[in-house]
């Protein structure tokens, strides 16, 4: 028997909050519900809420911006959303942030209340189960709720044999996350193969792949395994397999499905039994449309899919980052602990990363070259670049409404913090762009996607955020 559950509601429709609380009440479960945003967080921090029903439209702000919020509340609530204004791109949001489902208003009772009966099966049976062993995640650092919801896609897929794919831009840790797969799972004591698919020459790769037998061809001295046959009771790991030509991805295609291969110059097919990880950060399926990709590679390579978040999008993870990478490259290069100033971590958050973890990295290297003995870092350790960045991004909107500014200041008010001005001052800059780009692609996403860089999810989460209507 389903235990007793306890739900949020919150909505401003005082009427779907009373009908929907009847309804979850009459099903066994306890139900309380809230009319604003701010009262949601409130209840979801101080009670342990095991599902939570969340409008997009609130009075005192946007729903979506508020989910991760909330799935990372002590009790990790499922939460669904339910909202008047059915959007293609606030439901990709949505899921993307880890909601359990996306619901247009209105809609019966029935089609609101089935995927919280889901939701709580789900939750039952995740209790029921033995507790999870602690993750093997070497040199994988952060606990934000975007990155937690990617160790759980790890520990997933850990527990079987599914083929992977990992995706996400450039510098995001995807070899990492493959090899963190491969060391929790059943397969860690065998090999972990890598296959650089941006490396591998057309005219040798059935022989790297599948192996070749002395005199196969001119320079084939002796007998060779192939990269397939080494990952026997291991993983095969694709790196950029986006990469791959079409006559690259056919001579995989078969391998991958069977398992089975022919050895260049061999009569006898050769078995392997290994576990299939690929990585990309290129949008296969929009390659798959444009026939630059197999659709039965994709669907052979993605039984089950992690996409990791680029670092500005879990900005609360670099502090933990910084220091784990630091003290590493401190004891690497033989030199005392350096100390972090609050405004030098705070220049690591305002900055966009554009190469991600992997270009944070290679920072902090070149930083602790240019701090030599200094024992505390500063923003002036940062490269030039980077300080001219966030110097255009913190105070390049500061200056006053009326353009004076040397004005007397206000003295009635004491100053906000560092921090709090900064970030008052990016608010105002991105809310501009953001109306300055809505106005030159006349709300054209699309084409505001391309020129702004951002992905069209994020942009709208954008807009959203900042109240930036898309079409004047």
């Amino acid at each position: 028997m389903t235990a007793v559950a306890d739900v949020l509601i919150i909505d401003d429709n005082e009427k779907m909050c009373d009908v929907l609380s009847r309804k979850v009440r009459r099903m066994g479960h306890d139900a309380t519900h809230v009319f604003t945003l701010q009262d949601g967080l409130k209840q979801a921090a101080s009670r342990a809420f095991d599902v939570i029903f969340l409008d997009v439209g609130l009075p005192d702000g946007n729903g979506l911006e508020v989910l991760p919020q909330l799935r990372n509340s002590p009790s990790s609530p499922e939460v669904i959303i339910i909202t008047a204004q059915g959007d293609p791109d606030g439901a990709e949001i949505a899921i993307k942030n880890g909601a359990w489902d996306y619901i247009q208003k209105p809609s019966s009772l029935q089609a609101m209340t089935l995927p919280l009966a889901r939701a709580l099966q789900y939750r039952e049976e995740k209790t029921a189960r033995k507790p999870p062993v602690a993750l093997k995640r070497e040199s994988i650092v952060g606990d934000s709720p975007r990155i937690r919801d990617c160790f759980d896609l790890v520990a997933q897929a850990a527990n079987s044999n599914a083929n992977v794919l990992v995706t996400g831009e450039t510098g995001t840790g995807k070899e990492l996350f493959a090899r963190a797969i491969h060391d929790n799972s059943s397969r860690a004591g065998k090999r972990f193969v890598v296959v650089d698919c941006t490396a591998l020459p057309e005219t040798l790769v059935e022989s790297l792949l599948f192996g070749h037998t002395k005199g196969a061809f001119t320079g084939a001295d002796k007998a060779q395994l192939g990269l397939m046959k080494q990952a026997d009771g291991g993983t095969l790991f694709l790196d950029e397999v986006g990469e791959l030509g079409l006559s690259m991805q056919k001579i995989f295609l078969r391998a991958l499905q069977e398992h089975c291969f022919l050895p260049v110059g061999d009569k006898q097919e050769v078995e392997s039994d290994f576990r299939l990880i690929a990585a990309t950060n290129r949008d296969l399926d929009r390659m798959a449309r444009g026939r630059q990709f197999r659709d039965d590679l994709l669907f052979r390579l993605r039984s089950l899919t992690i996409e990791l978040p680029p670092l500005r999008e879990r900005t609360e993870d670099i502090r933990a980052l910084a220091m784990h990478h630091m003290a590493q490259f401190c004891n690497r290069y033989g030199v005392g602990t350096k100390g972090f100033s609050p405004d030098f971590l705070e220049a690591l958050a305002v900055y966009s990363w554009p190469g991600n973890v992997r270009e944070l990295l290679n920072v902090l290297e070149r930083v602790l070259t240019m701090a030599g003995d200094d024992p505390v870092l500063f923003p002036r350790h940062l490269p030039t670049d980077i300080r001219i960045q966030v110097a255009q991004a913190s105070l390049g909107q500061a200056a006053s409404p009326q353009g004076d500014v040397r004005q007397t200041p206000d003295h009635s008010n004491s100053l906000p913090t560092l921090r709090d001005f900064r970030q008052a001052a990016i608010a105002k800059a991105e809310k501009q762009y953001l109306h300055d780009l809505i106005a030159l692609t006349q709300g054209h996403i699309k084409e505001a996607s391309r020129i702004s860089g951002i992905a069209r999810a994020r942009l709208y989460e954008l807009l959203n955020k900042h109240n930036v209507a898309r079409s004047n």
